[in-house]
């Protein structure tokens, strides 16, 4: 708990620029500069992805977003459109509702800025420092019908609410004989590594609750994706889970679609076309493959990859996938959560069920270490574009 509470301490107050020690004076958190660290922290190549959309007419190109083709679009990063997103739901549904810790004056990384100004004190609010507590009170209000949009403030704080959220609001339904549900929830937290977060502000769960029945789970890698996906989330039947890569709040920037619009769950994308093999990941690990593929395209000319951004983790996109391995006979997957027990192991156990006659080697896994999430160490635990690289080499070389 205390690791949380003193995130909440002004910036200024953690950037003292020096202190006198009797043999030296040792600088701390700030740069020599005084500046914060870049916003895409240890991925420069977020703000020149060619999956950055742009341009208007880029972004518009493509056949998901045919209801706003006509329209105009915004400059935004991801977490303007995230607040976006929530400002439509809360303008187009009078029963939603947005609640968290911190979040009316707009939480930790801004995502619900201006919001309670513009709705209310009564439609945007702040909750007691309880995950348990705030996702219980969130399934009581989808359950009586309003559309609830819970925010966790760190995925890795998730865990007190574990039990609400796969005891209660996944089975809601199922235990009712569809009497009775919480559809209406949505629950929205921040996660995968920033370049500072530790092990209490950096990790992945998307597996355990890949686990559970009755719940989504969805991942977006860029501001256009997010707004859709969260509207889309918020907007399904069912109780959905949105994880947010935090490192991408400001480094990803796009030409957004105004208005609104959803993307589909459950729906996977492919990013690029290729022949050669197969690369499956989400979030912000989808821009750790991107340079993986462009280094390995300098050394091995010719070299044709396939990249899908799985975007839902629940339900998974199996039939997108197998086809593209039946086509290519490769896969590589990557995601920064632990090996063991990733969901990287589920995609490859179905996939060697569906296309076994057709593979030319092993699948490759590419992932976090089976350790604690390391501060000092952090570069060392993310699958790097070069571990990346090399899984693919290994899936070639077979």
């Amino acid at each position: 708990m205390f690791a949380r509470r003193f995130l909440r301490i002004p910036t200024s107050a953690l950037r003292p620029s020096t202190f006198t020690t009797s043999s030296s004076s040792i600088r701390t958190y700030a740069s020599a500069a005084g500046t914060p660290p870049p916003a895409e922290g240890f991925m420069p190549s977020v703000a020149t992805s060619a999956f950055m959309n742009n341009t208007r007419e880029k972004a518009l190109a493509n056949p998901e977003l045919k209801a706003v083709a006509a329209g105009q679009t915004k400059k935004m990063n991801l977490f303007q459109s995230v607040n976006e997103a929530m400002d439509i739901a809360l303008a187009t549904d009078e029963k939603a509702v947005v609640f968290g810790e911190d979040v009316g004056f707009g939480g930790v990384f801004r995502c619900t800025m201006g919001l309670q100004e513009k709705y209310g004190a009564d439609r945007v609010f702040n909750t007691p420092l309880t995950e348990q507590g705030l996702i219980g009170f969130g399934i009581g209000m989808a359950a009586v019908g309003h559309t609830a949009i819970a925010e966790i403030q760190f995925a890795d704080y998730v865990f007190p609410a574990f039990d609400q959220i796969v005891n209660e609001a996944a089975k809601y339904r199922y235990r009712s004989g569809n009497q009775f549900d919480c559809g209406g929830l949505t629950i929205r937290m921040p996660c995968m590594a920033v370049g500072h977060g530790g092990h209490y502000h950096s990790q992945s769960p998307e597996a355990y609750f890949a686990h559970t029945p009755g719940i989504k789970v969805v991942i977006p890698r860029s501001p256009i994706q997010a707004k859709g996906l969260l509207l889309a989330a918020i907007r399904d039947p069912n109780p959905v889970i949105v994880m947010e890569p935090k490192i991408l709040y400001r480094a990803a920037v796009e030409q957004v679609p105004e208005g609104d619009y959803t993307l589909p769950l459950g729906k996977a994308e492919v990013l690029r076309e290729g022949k050669d093999v197969t690369v499956v990941g989400w979030g912000s690990q989808l821009y750790v493959l991107e340079t993986a593929i462009a280094m390995l395209e300098q050394q091995i000319p010719g070299l044709s990859v396939e990249l899908i951004d799985l975007r839902s983790v629940l339900p998974w996109d199996v039939e997108t996938i197998e086809k593209s391995v039946n086509k290519t006979g490769r896969l590589v997957i990557a995601h920064e959560a632990p090996s063991t027990g990733g969901f990287g192991a589920e995609i490859a156990a179905a996939i060697q069920e569906r296309c076994f006659l057709r593979l030319e080697s092993p699948i490759q896994r590419v992932a976090g270490w089976d350790i604690p999430f390391p501060l000092v160490f952090e570069k060392f635990y993310v699958p790097s574009a070069l571990r990346c690289a090399e899984g693919i080499k290994k899936a070639l070389n077979y």
